[in-house]
């Protein structure tokens, strides 16, 4: 029977031994990785660049907590897996997670951290947005000569009565509408939206922004803006043309294109006629929409299976073999909704579940930021692993929840890893890597 009185509980014998456990191991901790949190944090200088810019305007003698401190422990925490604010109540006495954020006393609570979420406003978006820029561009040693910018919007669900909450009927629910810009894995722009609007909405406005800004650090890279159908507007394309920017788009199918593309079409449903397999088609087409100016070069993929014809196409104003294009430009594409399935997977961006708008857009930056860390680690620490290419989630799996005993005295903080940690010589590496830079 459990003995509570002494705080000691028994379990069932294993082989003949007793086994006992009690909650008087000291400081334990899931979270040893940490650390290195806080290192990639101090190489990109990313919490100190946003704090910097966010300011704050509460008395300063009545201050326990700094922005920098808040920032640090929210964005820390959302990156070892700790999405709620009320995870913070105990999270707050968590050694491993004050040491991150450089404190050696108790966090904030969470109505310290709500409260400090609800001080957002529009200027904060903007000084957040900035500094992502910013270290996108810093990560490059050299001048870039080509840059594909990602535009793709997503649905995030509320279940409130938030500001901005609409019904969405494609998504059949009531949703924010964010729009997301990656270029690679590296995230650019997070930016909620209402869901009742058109889903390229101010996108046109963010690419020119990001031109002109990227332009500015270097004036000869090649951009090119990839997005899908629900981009293609004529505005944004015309726009490219003028300014020198590059574009491969997605065309939603209609009947015309398929007439234009019919040849192709007959063509590929004979084949699969004649040899019961797949066939795959390419066909290059000239084709104006009401709204064009002028006839632009559109490219038809063209498909046939057991299920029938299934084309796409894609406009462009890029040179090379169209199937090129596609295959190799076009459907690479792809890998951003990869991107965006960890930050609201892994990253808890769809916890937009405050009342008013600028907060809500502002957790939805804090999931950006702590992105943007974790990315960083797979950048910079494992590049050349076999975790290269890894996930948020399993980066923190493998290298973050690191269980660690941890004992502080006025000379030294020590954390005690676990020695049965299957991952530890790859999380040397990984220190090593981020304290040489």
């Amino acid at each position: 029977m459990t003995d509570c009185s002494s705080g000691k509980l028994e379990f069932p014998a294993c082989r003949r031994r007793q086994v006992v456990a009690a909650f008087d191991g000291g400081y334990v901790s899931s979270n040893g990785g940490a650390l290195v949190l806080r290192q990639v944090d101090r190489r990109l200088g990313l919490t100190a660049a946003v704090a910097g810019r966010l300011g704050d305007g509460r008395q300063r003698g009545k201050v326990k907590h700094r922005t920098v401190d808040l920032l640090r422990q929210r964005v820390f925490a959302l990156a070892l897996g700790y999405d709620d604010l009320n995870d913070h109540a105990a999270l707050r006495h968590d050694p491993a997670l004050q040491t991150a954020a450089e404190r050696d006393r108790a966090l904030a609570s969470a109505p310290t951290l709500c409260r400090f979420e609800n001080r957002a406003e529009r200027r904060w978006a903007w000084a957040v947005h900035e500094v992502l820029v910013a270290s996108f561009i810093a990560s490059f040693a050299c001048p870039p000569e080509e840059l594909v910018l990602d535009f793709d919007a997503t649905d995030d669900a509320v279940h409130g009565h938030q500001e901005g909450r609409f019904f969405h009927g494609y998504y059949d629910h009531y949703c924010f509408l964010p729009l997301y810009v990656f270029c690679g894995d590296q995230l650019l722009v997070s930016y909620l939206r209402p869901s009742k609007i058109d889903g390229a909405k101010h996108a046109w406005a963010v690419l020119a922004l990001l031109v002109k800004r990227l332009r500015q650090a270097w004036p000869g890279v090649r951009i090119i803006f990839r997005g899908d159908s629900g981009f293609c507007r004529h505005h944004m394309l015309s726009w490219c043309e003028r300014m020198d920017v590059g574009y491969i788009v997605g065309l939603a199918k209609n009947a015309r294109l398929n007439a234009l593309a019919e040849p192709w079409l007959i063509e590929a449903a004979a084949g699969f006629v004649r040899t019961g397999e797949k066939q795959r088609l390419f066909a290059e087409l000239a084709y104006a929409a009401g709204s064009w100016a002028r006839p632009r070069r559109v490219i038809a993929r063209i498909e046939h299976t057991d299920k029938g014809a299934n084309p796409r196409f894609v406009v462009t104003n890029l040179q090379g073999p169209g199937q090129d294009l596609y295959e190799r430009l076009y459907c690479a594409r792809g890998e951003m909704e990869n991107r965006i399935k960890e930050q609201q997977l892994d990253l808890f961006a769809d916890r937009t579940s405050c009342h008013r708008w600028w907060p809500n857009q502002f957790r939805l930056l804090l999931a950006s930021l702590a992105y943007v860390l974790l990315d960083g680690i797979r950048r910079l620490g494992l590049a050349g692993t076999e975790m290269a290419r890894a996930q948020c989630g399993t980066i923190r799996l493998k290298l973050l929840k690191i269980g660690a005993v941890i004992t502080r005295n006025t000379r030294r903080v020590r954390f005690q890893l676990s020695s049965a940690c299957p991952d530890k010589d790859l999380f040397a590496l990984l220190a090593a890597r981020l304290h040489a830079g």
